[in-house]
């Protein structure tokens, strides 16, 4: 039993033994057992003086020939062998700059070099294996966050698309669970919640955050850096049961700044199973992004104050258009009520009363393009003359068209004198391709020019207006039309 314990121990030892070593030893086994015979037969040939086959000197020159080509296939192998010993030193070299310590430590348990490249490449075949599979998600990720931007850049006109993009790529890319935007209000008292993601809180219900004396979000604000804090100071200070899910004990907190100035507070708060803390390199990277949203935001404040002021500048053109003409003076501020009691009456969203109301101060904007002399005319319009004035739906499209928050109206102030069965300008557009928008202030825009006393034509009576819009089925939609009619006799005293 102990002899065979040996053997085994034997073999393991020698398998287990460099390459060099085994070469040695097989080398020296294979090169001894021919020499021997010989040695062997050469002996006897000088017993016998030859007599058992060739003469002894013959013997003696094999002898020196076999032991000089065993020598020189020695070395030669020996010299190959060595390279490629030194070629697995360099690949191990190479190795401590990819795999870890651990890693490299288990490859070497052998002395075995072959064993140990052949380790060693396995170990850096499974290494790339996982970097592709790293690659692959990076790729899906970088591809969902493309698409985000690209749908945020096609909703530029509303910053809370941006904003939202940029809580969900923090939070996610940080391993955490909830991430918050808060805006200061115009008192610099409250905190407003502006965006949530990672939450299912809703951001219409305008949570507000009190800035009280010794809160670690005023310190926040007022010594503008980020600080780690618990969640739990503001789910103690309010009786709001949705601040549990916005802000968690293991709490980042970066501000907003903007030119020294203080926009508002960006947080984000890891799962309760984490407990390790924000790196340096978190606290930094939160930062950095805190500050460009606060420019985001302040851009986005500047883009819409030069909107703000661009839209009353034509629409105080456009009064001055309607003011030029006596007789329709006050047409666009009746055009748009009777819009928007259309369009209340049939439940419409307040983005589309907005735009309804918009369109309608600026339905007419672009008679500025039209002649004083067309446009007051105290007589009926010759055919040249209509060519001319027909033209002023284009001009107005033409003046809002550049300014990306007004191309929502392009469609209305086009439009508004198309008609069902086609024969309306510019486009001629037929039925279903007038949207119900533009079929409301057409109604309205007909209505009021029915009403109003023009210098070809005196002013028709409420009634005598909606006969004649009931007698122009070919040109406008009745069920709007009675829409209108039900609105006027409500409005009428009782």
């Amino acid at each position: 039993m102990e002899k065979k314990n040996k053997k085994i121990f034997f073999l393991a030892s020698f398998e287990d033994a460099s390459i060099l070593r085994k070469f040695t030893i097989l080398f020296i086994i294979t090169s001894i057992v021919p020499m021997v015979l010989l040695y062997y037969f050469y002996v006897q040939a000088t017993q016998h003086s030859g007599q058992i086959g060739l003469p002894a000197k013959y013997y003696t020159y094999t002898m020196i020939l076999m032991v000089l080509g065993v020598f020189i296939g020695f070395i030669t192998i020996r010299s190959l062998l060595v390279k490629v010993i030194n070629i697995s030193k360099q690949n191990s070299k190479a190795l401590e700059n990819i795999l870890s310590p651990e890693t490299i430590k288990e490859l070497n348990k052998g002395e075995n070099e072959i064993t140990v490249l052949s380790r060693s490449f396995s170990a850096v075949t499974k290494r790339l294996e996982e970097n592709v599979r790293s690659l692959e998600l990076a790729k899906k990720t970088l591809h969902a966050v493309m698409s985000k931007v690209g749908h945020g850049i096609s909703n530029m006109e509303n910053i809370d698309t941006f904003l939202e993009l940029i809580l969900e790529t923090l939070t996610n890319a940080l391993n955490g669970k909830v991430g918050t935007l808060m805006l200061l209000n115009d008192k610099k008292t409250d905190l407003v919640v502006k965006a949530v993601y990672g939450s299912s809180y809703d951001v219409k219900r305008r949570l507000n955050i009190k800035l009280f004396e010794g809160s670690p979000l005023l310190k926040v604000i007022t010594e503008k850096k980020s600080r780690v804090v618990s969640g739990i100071f503001l789910q103690n200070n309010t009786s709001n049961p949705m601040m549990n899910s916005l802000f968690g004990e293991n709490l980042l907190c970066a501000p907003l700044v903007y030119q020294d100035r203080v926009a508002g507070i960006l947080t984000l708060s890891r799962q309760e199973a984490q407990k390790e803390s924000f790196s340096e390199e978190d606290i930094e990277l939160v930062f950095n992004l805190a500050s460009q949203t606060a420019i985001a935001i302040e851009n986005s404040k500047l883009n819409r104050d030069i909107e703000k002021t661009y839209f009353e500048t034509i629409s105080a053109l456009a009064l001055a258009v309607d003011a030029k003409d006596k007789y329709s003076h006050g047409h666009l501020d009746r055009v748009a009520k009777h819009a928007l009691m259309i369009g209340k009456r049939l439940g419409l969203e307040e983005s589309d009363l907005e735009t309804l109301r918009d369109a309608a101060r600026l339905h007419d904007l672009g008679k500025l393009g039209i002649p004083d002399e067309i446009l007051k005319k105290d007589s009926g319009l010759s055919d040249e003359e209509w060519v001319i004035m027909r033209r002023h739906p284009e001009i107005g499209e033409s003046i809002i068209k550049p300014v990306r928050s007004l191309q929502h109206l392009c469609d209305l102030i086009r439009h508004h004198h198309e008609k069902l069965d086609g024969t309306g300008y510019p486009d001629r557009l037929k039925a279903d391709e007038i949207s119900p928008l533009v079929r409301i202030l057409s109604i309205a825009d007909v209505y009021d020019a029915l009403t109003t006393e023009r210098p070809y034509r005196p002013r028709n009576t409420k009634s005598e207006a909606i006969r004649i819009m009931r007698s122009m089925k070919n040109h406008l939609d009745q069920d709007i039309v009675e829409i209108l009619v039900e609105g006027l006799e409500a409005e009428e005293p009782t």
